[in-house]
């Protein structure tokens, strides 16, 4: 697999979501992820966007989301950017606190972590970007696949 970055500047829509969400799973399956990574990956991605359009943007027509991917032969890494006021990490809820377990929303960042490999979150005030790292599978010495 060739290094390759590609990225996408995207207004603050619901079909920005959609969006992302496609271009990840087709970046994924390109990468040579299985299905059951690219559903993952796909989600993953769907959150951050979802995060970048509600919580940073907040619907705002004049603020854009960035959303790049960077493939190498051993990563995949997704970068989303909003132009919000940025995140305090320190008050993000514990979903699995009890007083959370019923609660509709505020999974978004558990889930993404659960499902990618590396995440990495840096809040400023000109907005908040995420990366989102998936290790490529591979062959092992023995020639099958790398299990995760």
């Amino acid at each position: 697999m060739t290094d390759q970055q590609v990225s996408y500047t995207l207004d603050s829509t619901l079909e920005t979501v959609d969006s992302a969400e496609q271009a990840a799973s087709r970046m994924a399956t390109e990468a040579g992820f299985d299905d059951e990574d690219v559903m993952r990956i796909s989600m993953a991605v769907r959150e951050a966007a979802v995060n970048a359009v509600l919580h940073g943007n907040a619907y705002d027509p004049d603020k854009k989301v960035s959303l790049g991917f960077e493939r190498t032969g051993k990563t995949l890494v997704i970068t989303i950017r909003d132009q919000g006021k940025g995140l305090d990490l320190k008050k993000l809820p514990d979903p699995l606190a009890p007083e959370n377990l019923l609660k509709t929303s505020g999974r978004g960042i558990f889930l993404i972590r659960s499902f990618m490999d590396e995440v990495q979150i840096h809040p400023s005030q000109t907005g908040t970007e995420i990366k989102l790292i998936k290790n490529v599978p591979g062959p092992t010495a023995g020639g099958k696949e790398a299990s995760q």
